[in-house]
């Protein structure tokens, strides 16, 4: 295998492991909250001993500060959403939502910014809301009217979320922020805001919580590393990496939580997979 598709491989597995950790932390009684905090407080360590970001670039007169601002609050906040679609919807339908979540600024470029519309990016836009609205829907047996609502609730806000923390990382990068600079930006800000709520809650802090939120962060700033690696590994074939990071997620995910921790899916939500799979597919700048 090359280093680029070792890359790509580490990259899939980082983030389900993301995922599969987020599950188990109901089965453990972790305080996500907590794990999240110190998540990203690794994942700043990371990215300025891995990145390193040019000191120069992370406070001039071009940062967008308002962005960051709103990236700070987004990023634990979508985290947090993620914790609970993980936990109400399974593995499968939460990293598939997230998937889908990148055919938001596709739709922002038609709508804000006047990119034309090309039929091949329309089908795929269509494609991928058909997979959303195949992937919310769970089968009824044994489910209270909250358990469902919260089934394809957050999903839906994993989705939207992460669609506008993309957005939001496109406007901090056509600012003329360094890549490295602003992500560190961002996980400083998302971590101290995290910090401060749980300080203004009195939380107790206990060591558990945090060796998971350790464990978080490297998945976490593991998945980033890994997919920036391939990328620079495979300069020639970047939609070979598009599609492959985003359709390997959706396949091992699904495969993950169907088969380790038996998370039922009906033939829509099987149908809703191989559309999510086919829209990427399309959607990929070949």
């Amino acid at each position: 295998m090359t280093p680029g598709v070792l890359y790509l491989l580490a990259s899939v597995a980082c983030s389900v492991t993301v995922a599969v950790l987020l599950k188990l932390a109901r089965r453990y009684d972790v305080d996500v909250r907590q794990a999240i905090t110190v998540n990203y407080a690794v994942a700043a360590l990371l990215c300025w001993a891995v990145l390193r970001p040019d000191p120069s670039t992370l406070v001039t007169p071009q940062t967008p500060w308002a962005v960051l601002a709103a990236l700070g609050l987004l990023l634990p906040s979508v985290f947090l959403a993620m914790a609970a679609a993980v936990r109400h919807a399974g593995i499968v339908r939460s990293d598939a939502a997230q998937r889908l979540s990148l055919f938001i600024p596709l739709l922002a470029a038609f709508v804000l910014f006047g990119e034309p519309v090309s039929g091949r990016k329309l089908a795929a836009i269509l494609l991928a809301f058909s997979a959303l609205a195949c992937l919310l829907r769970r089968p009824a047996a044994a489910q209270t009217p909250a358990d469902s609502r919260a089934a394809w609730l957050w999903p839906l806000v994993v989705w939207a979320g992460y669609g506008v923390i993309d957005i939001l990382f496109k406007q901090v990068a056509r600012a003329g922020t360094a890549f490295a600079g602003g992500l560190l930006l961002a996980f400083v800000l998302a971590g101290v805001l995290m910090l401060a709520y749980l300080l203004c809650r009195r939380v107790r802090w206990e060591r558990r919580h945090l060796a998971a939120g350790v464990a978080l962060g490297l998945a976490n700033f593991g998945n980033i590393l890994t997919y920036i690696r391939a990328h620079q590994s495979l300069p020639e074939h970047p939609a070979l990496v598009f599609a492959s990071m985003n359709m390997g997620v959706i396949t091992l995910g699904t495969l993950v939580g169907a088969l380790a921790f038996r998370e039922p899916l009906t033939r829509l939500n099987l149908s809703g997979i191989a559309l999510a799979l086919a829209a990427i597919v399309l959607m990929a700048p070949w």
